[in-house]
């Protein structure tokens, strides 16, 4: 059977994807390595800019999950005895992907899109059309998108020798918390950070679900309660939470520049690069990046262009559109790897000028 888009990754730049290139009359398969519902490692920050699409993604019996989450109004950076404070404006959502990922799966279906989970792409044949293998099926596709993640059978080989030196693991779990703020809180320590936010808010406001997120290297800490431990002010407030669940974990963590092509495969979220997640755009670019790899193939779609012109779109407005922000977060990261001696002096001027770290955060927008 022939597709005009096979899929590769059903998070949420692939159902993006998938979605988008359904409504518009292709007829689409994503394929999905795991089974939904599913806890994911992420910080399950969804920043303003993408909430629009990602309502329009959605079906309308799972748009409340925009309307009913808490909302993010600020943003508080501890690190080395300094508390970095910024307002988000507009506010960010908290979704977590047990919620996020099941819903748009569902809207997939809903939008006409051939949907088959626990089903792993083993091997890609050809350059467009593509030979796609997933659990023993050969599919042959017009165009192919991986959104497979960081990590998986169609990374690169040039990813793929990133794999060098540190190695840096993710870390999550929901606790219950007494009346948490609505506040995304990082916690810098020596090689690593724990982001927390809440989740989900009780009726009365007595209590608060909060994901506790943490990017750290393997020599510092291998589990949550070794993060934990690694920032007094985290220890004090991590004392009174209640596990929700049982902690879960991701590695390896890959540094990479952006890849938006492999070849003709276009790349989107996190197989396109990984974004330093203390930024809190990953979702969103996931989100955007799978919308725009879809809007670059209908021309090819409808018959009007072909899969290089769509692929060297899609690279061009990949790098003009979305590549600062990784050019944002990674000079942000080897800001916090200054020494000690050079840091403190520029955290001291980012906590006396509140403006400074506003810019910061609007450097990654």
């Amino acid at each position: 059977m022939t597709y005009d888009l096979v899929v590769a990754g059903a998070g949420p730049a692939g159902s993006a994807a998938a979605i988008t290139a359904a409504r518009s009359g292709a007829r689409v398969l994503l394929l999905e390595r795991g089974r939904f519902p599913r806890h994911k490692v992420c910080g399950e920050f969804v920043s303003a800019e993408s909430l629009d699409l990602l309502r329009d993604l959605l079906t309308p019996e799972h748009r409340h999950l925009i309307s009913s989450t808490p909302r993010i109004t600020q943003g508080r950076i501890f690190i080395e005895g300094a508390v970095l404070g910024a307002e988000i404006t507009p506010p960010a959502a908290s979704i977590t992907r047990f919620d996020l990922d099941s819903a748009l799966w569902d809207s997939c279906r809903e939008a006409g899109v051939e949907t088959r989970d626990d089903c792993s792409v083993q091997a890609v044949e050809g350059d467009g059309p593509f030979m796609v293998t997933a659990a023993g099926l050969c599919h042959v596709a017009k165009s192919l998108v991986n959104a497979a993640g960081r990590w998986s059978n169609l990374t690169s080989p040039a990813t793929r020798a990133c794999m060098t030196g540190e190695r840096w693991i993710g870390i999550k779990a929901h606790f219950r918390e007494a009346a948490a703020a609505p506040s995304v809180d990082l916690y810098f320590f020596e090689g690593g950070y724990c982001g927390v936010q809440p989740v989900a808010v009780a009726s009365n406001g007595s209590s608060a679900h909060i994901n506790a997120c943490a990017m750290v290297r393997s020599d510092v800490a291998t589990t949550l309660s070794d993060v934990l431990r690694c920032h007094p002010t985290l220890v004090e407030r991590s004392r009174s939470w209640e596990p929700l669940m049982q902690p879960i974990a991701t590695a390896p963590l890959v540094f990479h520049g952006s890849e938006p092509l492999q070849g003709q495969v276009l790349q989107v979220g996190d197989a396109a690069t990984f974004v330093d997640p203390f930024i809190g755009d990953g979702i969103s670019l996931a989100l955007r990046s799978g919308n725009l790899a879809a809007s670059c193939l209908q021309a090819l779609f409808s018959g009007k262009g072909s899969l290089q012109q769509a692929a060297e779109n899609y690279r061009i407005t990949y790098q003009r559109e979305l590549a600062p922000v990784f050019r944002a977060s990674s000079w942000l990261r080897k800001m916090l790897g200054w020494p000690k001696i050079v840091r403190k002096p520029v955290l001291s001027l980012l906590e006396r000028t509140p403006s400074l770290t506003r810019q910061l955060v609007r450097m990654t927008r």
